[in-house]
C-alpha cells in the first residue's frame, strides 16, 4: 500500500536569474511499513524535501500525496492539523518545550486535540524508550539521547501514517546514535511504522532498508541498503 507519492516536485527560492533551485523534479513513492533513508550532502535539497513531505513548506510545482491526501495545496491551518494528526516529525535539535515535563511534551499533540493516549500504549512506549523514571523531568534535566527519545515518543504516540526524521542523530555521540537508529528500526518492525530518515551519514543510512541518494535537488539513485 502506497503511503507517500511525489510527482514532479520542485522548489525554487526567488525568481528569474536570481532563483535558487533546491529541488528539481522529484518523483518518489514510499510503501506502508518501509524504512527508507534519503542521503545527501549539505545543500543537496534533502531537508527541503522533508519539509515539503511534512507540510511544513509547499512545493513551487508538483504534487505530494500522503495516505491518499494531497498535501501540496493545504492552507496553513489545514497543514498544521495534518502535521499534528498524520505525520510525525523528529528534528536534530529535539524541539521540546522547555517549560513542560517529559510526560506533557510527549502527550502534547494529543492534548492539543483535547484527547489522552490509551494508557497501555503510553506505558509501552515510554518503557521501550527507557523514559519511565523521567516523566516529571524537564528537558534541561535530560541527556541528549533522552531528549531525542522524548521527541520520538511524542512523534509516535498518536501512530502517524508517516514518521519523518531530519538528521535525528546529528547532535548525538556514536553510542546514542546507534541506540536511536536501533529504536527506530524496532518501531518499524514491531508497529510496521513507515519511516523516512534524512541524513548525510552513511552509517545512519545503512540502518534503513532502502537508500535514496539526492544531489543538487535530484534523486540520483534509489536502491535497497546493502
Amino acid at each position: 500500500m502506497e503511503i507517500l507519492r511525489c510527482e514532479g516536485v520542485t522548489k525554487a527560492y526567488g525568481k528569474g536569474e536570481n532563483a535558487v533551485h533546491a529541488l528539481r523534479g522529484i518523483d518518489l513513492t514510499v510503501e506502508k511499513g518501509e524504512f527508507a533513508a534519503i542521503i545527501g550532502a549539505s545543500g543537496s535539497g534533502k531537508s527541503t524535501l522533508l519539509h515539503i513531505l511534512g507540510a511544513v513548506d509547499s512545493p513551487t510545482r508538483g504534487s505530494v500525496w500522503v495516505d491518499g491526501q494531497e498535501i501540496s495545496t493545504l492552507s496553513p491551518r489545514e497543514a498544521a492539523l495534518f502535521r499534528r494528526r498524520k505525520v510525525g516529525l523528529i528534528y536534530q535539535f529535539y524541539n521540546l518545550i522547555p517549560t513542560l515535563s517529559v510526560e506533557r511534551n510527549i502527550k502534547l499533540p494529543l492534548l492539543l486535540d483535547k484527547t489522552e493516549p490509551e494508557t497501555k500504549s503510553f506505558e509501552a512506549m515510554i518503557q521501550t524508550l527507557g523514559l519511565c523514571d523521567k516523566l516529571n523531568a524537564l528537558p534541561s534535566q535530560l541527556s541528549g539521547g533522552q531528549q531525542q527519545r522524548t521527541a520520538i515518543a511524542r512523534s509516535l504516540l498518536y501512530r502517524p501514517v508517516l514518521l519523518l526524521a531530519d538528521e535525528p542523530t546529528g547532535n548525538l555521540d556514536q553510542e546514542n546514535s546507534r541506540e536511536i537508529m536501533a529504536l527506530l528500526k524496532r518501531f518499524n518492525r514491531k508497529l510496521e511504522q513507515t519511516i523516512l530518515v534524512i541524513t548525510h551519514d552513511e552509517l545512519v543510512a545503512k540502518a534503513a532498508d532502502r537508500i535514496i541518494r539526492i544531489e543538487d535537488g535530484r534523486i540520483v539513485s534509489d536502491a535497497p541498503a546493502r
